[in-house]
C-alpha cells in the first residue's frame, strides 16, 4: 500500500463554530471548524499524575504512549487497563499498572500539570529534568527521499483534523519503504508523538526498522520520546534545539529538521540518512 493509499481517519476533536471573517474590506459571517482542547488527567491506580491539555481522540493510545516514553512503565504488559472517562470539566485516562511501577511512580512525584510548552514544567531536579534514554543498538539507516516522500504524504491528506482546523499538529510512522502506517493528530506535538507510540505499540509494530517525522519543530522532549519509544530516526519540517541534538548524539538518534521539499538538515547520526554522496 502506497503512502497516500492510507485510509483518512475520521477528523474527531473538532468542532462548528460561527466566525465573522473580513474579506476584501467586507464582513461576513459564516462558519468554521476548530479544534477542540480539553483537560485531560492522566490517572494512575487512582492517584491523579498529570493534567495535559489535548484533543479527545485516541486517548487510550495517548495513555500508553506517555506512560512509555514517562518511563512510568518498562512495558506495554505493566499496564492492566486503561479507561477512558468523560466527566464535566474534562477526561480522565485511568491507567491501572503493576505494583512494581506505582510504587516507582510515588518515589519520583512531580507536577506536570499544564505541559504543553517546555515539557519540563514542575520538574522537581536538574537530573530528573534531563533524563539519558536508553542507547539505541538498531543499525537501522534510510534513504533521504524516503523521509522526504513520508513528510509530503503527512502532508498531502493524512492531517485531517489540521485541515479541517489548521490548528493541530501531526506524528506519522514510515517504514523502510517509506510508507506511512500510522498517524496521530493533537493540538500538543508531545502529545501527538505520545498518541503514535501507543498506537504503533498496541499494534505491535517493530519501531525499531522504522522512523518518525513530525509536523512541528524538534525539542528535547520530542527526540527523548522518539529514543525512548526505539526509533532511530525523527525528522521534522520545522527546527531543533540544541538540547535535542546532544541527546540525539548520545542515544544513536539521527535528528532531522526541515525536512521540506528536496531539503533537509541532519544534526546526528548522519550514517542513517542514505543519499549519494558522489554529488555532494
Amino acid at each position: 500500500m502506497k503512502p497516500m493509499d492510507l485510509p483518512l481517519r475520521r477528523s474527531a476533536g473538532s468542532r462548528p463554530v460561527a466566525v465573522g471573517r473580513l474579506r476584501g474590506g467586507r464582513a461576513i459571517a459564516t462558519q468554521d471548524c476548530v479544534a477542540e482542547e480539553v483537560p485531560v488527567a492522566l490517572e494512575y491506580n487512582g492517584v491523579s499524575h498529570a493534567v495535559m491539555l489535548a484533543t479527545p481522540a485516541d486517548l487510550e493510545d495517548f495513555g500508553l504512549g506517555f506512560s512509555l516514553t514517562e518511563d512510568i512503565v518498562d512495558r506495554a504488559s505493566d499496564i492492566r487497563g486503561i479507561d477512558v472517562v468523560a466527566g464535566p470539566h474534562g477526561i480522565t485516562v485511568r491507567i491501572d499498572v503493576a505494583s512494581a511501577c506505582f510504587v516507582r511512580l510515588k518515589e519520583r512525584r512531580r507536577n506536570l500539570a499544564g505541559r504543553s510548552g517546555c515539557g519540563l514544567c514542575g520538574m522537581e531536579s536538574l537530573p530528573e529534568a534531563v533524563r539519558a534514554p536508553p542507547v539505541l543498538r538498531s543499525a537501522a539507516a534510510f534513504p533521504a527521499q524516503t523521509l522526504l516522500d513520508a513528510l509530503h504524504a503527512l502532508r498531502g491528506g493524512l492531517q485531517p483534523l489540521h485541515e479541517a482546523t489548521g490548528a493541530t499538529h501531526a506524528a506519522g510512522f514510515g517504514d523502510a519503504s517509506g510508507q506511512l502506517l500510522l498517524v496521530r493528530e493533537d493540538v500538543g506535538r508531545h502529545n501527538a508523538l505520545d498518541k503514535l507510540i501507543g498506537a504503533l505499540v498496541r499494534e505491535g509494530h517493530d519501531v525499531a526498522r522504522g522512523f518518525i517525522v513530525s509536523s512541528s519543530r524538534a525539542s528535547y522532549e520530542m527526540a527523548s520520546k522518539t529514543a525512548r519509544s526505539g526509533a532511530t530516526l525523527l525528522a521534522a519540517v520545522s527546527g531543533v534545539t540544541g538540547l535535542a541534538i546532544d541527546l540525539a548524539q548520545a542515544a544513536g538518534l539521527a535528528l532531522v529538521g526541515f525536512a521540506r521539499g528536496d531539503a533537509m538538515s541532519i544534526y546526528s547520526h548522519a550514517e542513517r540518512v542514505l543519499w549519494d554522496r558522489s554529488h555532494g
